[in-house]
């Protein structure tokens, strides 16, 4: 399964670790490169530098061919819009959205 993961904090760098480690071609970005030392020194996936609401690193990271998306930096505004030009732009077929506040977690549930 084709993944990409935004942001590799402490969260999305472990599951980046384990999804790869289980055999999925994984793509995960941040907009700091320093993040990547979470990364676990085995990853065979690729790390890239770039923000997940842009369409063209999104592009990079091969969104167009993702089977899922998953959205995990620190900000829920961030995490939410980037779910949304995974899903509706484009149309990967499965979206899981980090949200942190619960009324943005109700909103982007209405959202779909």
């Amino acid at each position: 399964m084709k993944v990409v993961i935004m942001g590799c904090g402490r969260v999305g760098g472990k599951l980046a670790g384990l999804l790869d480690s289980e055999g999925h071609n994984v793509t995960i970005l941040d907009i700091d490169d320093y993040s990547f030392r979470r990364l676990p020194p085995e990853f065979g996936g690729t790390a890239l530098v770039g923000n997940g609401t842009d369409e063209d690193a999104l592009k990079k990271a091969g969104i167009e061919k993702a089977d899922a998306f998953i959205a995990l930096t620190q900000g829920d505004n961030r995490n939410i819009m980037a779910c949304q030009i995974a899903k509706h732009i484009f149309n990967v077929p499965r979206v899981l959205c980090r949200t942190y506040d619960p009324l943005r977690r109700e909103l982007f549930g209405s959202l779909g």
